[in-house]
């Protein structure tokens, strides 16, 4: 009887602690379950902001997308497209050359008129009294006869009651305007001056008609310029994202997860005519300053200094004694422009903008731009023999065309004889009937007639029927020039700079000597 009482209390006892050990490992006792608790609403609220939180239902981007998405519109603009095109080409030489000429072009064909349609989106973004104020992309709305703005409600403005205040095609922003008696919807605008690589992006717009979708993506890169895109813009510093945009998205925001619009969603980058990752929006604080200019004046009046200028190359950088490419470099001062009366000269190199450093050519042409007319700026420039220069200069207003330099007609100057070899490149002057030959028209120089492929004018660049007009410190208006530049830069161990036209536009270019 004691040995059965005996085998009974070790028996509960064993069965107590396998149950207290195995309770502990599935994580029921009330201290681990507290723990977990803590832990999960500390990874919540240091993930999302403050009202954002995950309720194990919903993600975040809910309630972001309630917020901004009553403020977002759908536009369709249509226009009245107008050929008159003849389907084909005729061309006839013979002894009726005349009389098939007249009979053929006396009734050109004429294509009947047809309307062209675009779907697109945009937001309203500001508001003063009953006017209500949208932006979107001057892509959705060029040359539109007539324009349907649907609101979140399903109700339409069109005819009289859209309003174009104005449009920006080298932004490629445009601001319509509706009047309502009711409140309606703003969405509120952040600074895209803040964002980083790896935010959230959310994009809501109408893609092929589907009504207010909404894709969600990351801020991929910040600054994109130089895509080549067939509407433009000009103007780039786009923000990439890979959150889906498509055909109609156009003009629609581009939000932060605090649901604020960071961004305008203007294009794509794509092989197969899809989304495939890459798209672009235009940042919402160069927007806002194109908007208001537009509400205010009509149009968008931007600073000019009165310069052409490329990009800085690896070695141009090293021609110069920089330690990485930077800055804009001057390959052309407009005649009667700042730039010419402040004194600037081709080949200066502009690194600051009134105390801003220059990062390349599209940052010095956003800096420009957004500079007021009559502003006094200070230029640091840097020369090509390394020295460093402050100028002031106060800009003038863009004058929306491109400012060409004319060269006046002057004598002929005395033909060089024969061709001049350097670099692995061959010159002629441009004079010589081998240039004529080639179609030059410029009036001082030499051509290049012949590159050699292996040799250092090839690797740098350099392509038959360049006019080179300056060598370094050496302007070049004959071949004998060219001579000179020759013997004086032949033993330079740094890259040399060479001043071209390629098909009359000027570009500079750093040419590495012989090792």
């Amino acid at each position: 009887m004691r040995k059965t009482w005996k085998w009974a209390v070790l028996l509960f006892a064993l069965g107590l602690i396998s149950g207290l050990v195995l309770t502990a490992r599935l994580g029921l006792l009330p201290v681990t379950q507290a723990q977990t608790s803590e832990k999960i609403k500390e990874f919540a609220e240091s993930e999302f902001p403050s009202g954002l939180t995950a309720d194990g239902f919903h993600s975040p981007f809910v309630k972001v997308t309630k917020e901004v998405m009553p403020a977002v519109v759908n536009i369709a603009a249509e226009r009245i497209v107008r050929e008159e095109e003849a389907p084909f080409r005729f061309e006839y030489k013979g002894p009726f050359e005349e009389f098939f000429k007249k009979f053929f072009e006396s009734e050109p064909f004429s294509m009947p008129e047809r309307k062209a349609h675009v779907l697109g989106s945009g937001f309203i973004f500001d508001r003063k009294g009953d006017e209500y104020f949208i932006l979107t992309n001057n892509h959705v709305v060029k040359g539109a006869d007539k324009i349907i703005v649907r609101l979140s409600d399903k109700s339409e403005y069109k005819g009289k009651n859209v309003e174009l205040v104005g449009k920006d095609p080298r932004t490629d922003i445009a601001v319509l305007k509706i009047k309502s008696d009711r409140e309606l919807p703003v969405a509120k605008l952040g600074d895209s001056d803040k964002i980083e690589v790896g935010d959230w992006a959310i994009a809501i717009g109408n893609p092929f008609g589907l009504d207010r979708t909404v894709t969600v993506g990351v801020i991929s890169a910040k600054g994109r310029s130089g895509i080549n895109l067939p509407e433009g813009p000009d103007y780039q510093d786009f923000i990439q994202t890979d959150a889906a945009i498509n055909f109609g998205n156009s003009g629609g925001p581009l939000i932060n997860i605090r649901g604020e619009v960071i961004g305008i969603n203007t294009a794509i980058t794509t092989p197969s005519g899809g989304f495939i990752g890459i798209g672009f929006a235009i940042p919402i604080n160069l927007a806002k300053y194109i908007a208001g200019q537009l509400i205010e004046k009509g149009k968008v009046v931007r600073g000019y200094i009165g310069v052409r200028i490329q990009d800085v190359s690896g070695d141009i950088a090293e021609a110069y004694g920089l330690e990485k490419p930077m800055g804009a470099l001057v390959v052309q001062v407009e005649k009667g422009t700042p730039a010419e009366k402040a004194g600037l000269e081709d080949g200066d190199l502009i690194v600051e903008f009134n105390g801003k450093p220059v990062k390349d050519v599209q940052s010095l042409r956003l800096m420009v731009a957004e500079t007021p007319p009559g502003t006094e700026v200070t230029l640091k420039i840097k020369k090509p023999d390394g020295k460093e220069k402050e100028v002031k200069l106060e800009l003038a207003e863009y004058p929306g065309e491109q400012v060409t330099a004319k060269k006046e007609e002057s004598e002929e100057e005395k033909v060089g004889k024969g061709e001049v070899s350097w670099l692995g490149m061959k010159v002629v002057d441009v004079r010589s009937d081998r240039a004529k030959s080639l179609g030059i028209k410029e009036d001082a120089g030499v051509v290049v007639v012949d590159v050699d492929l292996e040799g250092k004018a090839a690797d740098a660049g350099i392509r038959t029927g360049d006019v080179i007009y300056k060598v370094g410190g050496v302007k070049v208006n004959a071949l004998d020039d060219f001579k000179k530049a020759k013997k004086k830069y032949k033993s330079r161990k740094r890259p040399i700079i060479f001043y071209i036209k390629r098909q009359g536009i000027p570009r500079i270019i750093a040419i590495r000597p012989e090792d």
